[in-house]
């Protein structure tokens, strides 16, 4: 079995594997069908096999060989499982067929059988179908009849990103199993908590949105920016040593947009205008505080009333480069393809410094495993 070796399935641009590479893993494959965010992950990660296609077209020994891996992560596509995709589907989305994609990932850990899998989500996938869905999902990854006889002890718990030093309100799902072996999680998370205090003395300190975005100079119409000096611990987490940064370019929105922005406060969203917004977003228009994290990064932070995505001072919304650093993602990342789909790949992905921690634990949960 290929040690410390990692399979990113559903990868997005790839911040499940950021994280895991620097808890020293080698990400040696990745699936992802979107061809423009492909390119992103591949660009920053030059050494990975990626499989630019469906996954259901992959999940096969042809792709994928017995013991290739340790690891496999990954998060399915989680608009079937979102709470707020349920409101704007008049029909519900019981059947929707994103919910199903974990039987690719599945058939993968079927083949691979590696010593331990992440599965991430969003929390509304455990009361989706009053728990139908995820009672299935743990059905089928401790079915030894799925495995040869073998099977995966399952853990999981929900997330809050800005307890592992995030600033983002962010709550995700993980669902670890281990082969044919039981662990206790808690303890093991302790642990790498103690470990990585060792090494990093700030790493789970609250952050706001002035620790991620403050310091950077005015947007520019290429995102091209010199690299400015970081100026607090959570900047030097995620610190360049290139002479420049990218994707810091603005959204030219209306003046209709600038308007309404214009009118809101710190702290303040479209409540405080006077006129109606037809937004799902409660927090249609927010603008955001430097003292306090920010709302989930979702795909529309390009766009007012997408959320509470307008810059804690200026009058627009935040930037990729922005978001990103929200996200955690170091500044020598660079996305690539259209202005939509870079929004998508910065607010789909797992935040690169939650996954660190995840990586370390399952270097942990490995060691005793062994």
């Amino acid at each position: 079995m290929g040690k410390n070796s990692v399979i990113d399935l559903f990868a997005g641009c790839g911040g499940f594997s950021i994280g895991f590479e620097k808890a020293g893993f080698h990400v040696t494959k990745a699936v992802e069908i979107d061809k423009q965010i492909a390119h992103t992950y591949s660009m920053n990660h030059a050494n990975v096999l990626m499989l630019n296609d469906d996954i259901g077209s992959v999940d096969n020994e042809y792709n994928f060989t017995r013991g290739e891996a340790e690891v496999i992560v990954g998060g399915p596509p989680c608009q079937g499982f979102s709470m707020a995709g349920a409101r704007i589907r008049k029909n519900g989305f019981i059947d929707d067929p994103r919910n199903y994609l974990f039987k690719h990932y599945l058939n993968v850990v079927k083949i691979v059988r590696p010593k331990v899998f992440v599965f991430e989500n969003v929390k509304g996938i455990l009361s989706m179908k009053k728990g139908e869905i995820f009672r299935e999902i743990v059905s089928a990854f401790s079915n030894p009849a799925n495995f040869d006889g073998n099977h995966y002890f399952i853990n999981y718990k929900t997330v809050k990103a800005i307890e592992f030093g995030v600033p983002e309100k962010r709550e995700r799902l993980f669902v670890i199993g281990t082969l044919n072996k039981s662990i206790e999680l808690e303890k093991l998370e302790q642990l790498t908590r103690t470990q990585i205090l060792a090494e990093n003395p700030s790493f789970f300190d609250d952050v706001t949105v002035g620790d991620a975005i403050a310091g950077l100079p005015m947007p520019s119409e290429d995102g091209m920016i010199e690299n400015p000096r970081p100026c607090n611990r959570y900047q030097e987490y995620l610190c360049s040593k290139n002479d420049t940064l990218t994707n810091h370019k603005a959204t030219i929105h209306t003046e209709t947009a600038v308007g309404r922005m214009r009118q809101i406060q710190k702290g303040q969203n479209w409540t405080s205008l006077e006129e109606e917004i037809r937004s799902v977003h409660s927090g249609s228009y927010g603008r955001m505080s430097w003292d306090e994290p920010s709302a989930t990064i979702t795909t529309r932070f390009d766009t007012p009333s997408g959320g509470r995505f307008t810059h804690p001072e200026e009058n627009r919304t935040i930037t990729p480069r922005e978001a990103a650093r929200i996200q955690s993602f170091p500044d020598d990342f660079v996305f690539y393809g259209s202005k939509s789909s870079i929004c998508k790949q910065i607010g789909n992905a797992v935040p690169p410094k939650l996954s660190f921690f995840i990586a370390s634990l399952i270097k942990n949960i490995i060691y005793e495993h062994s």
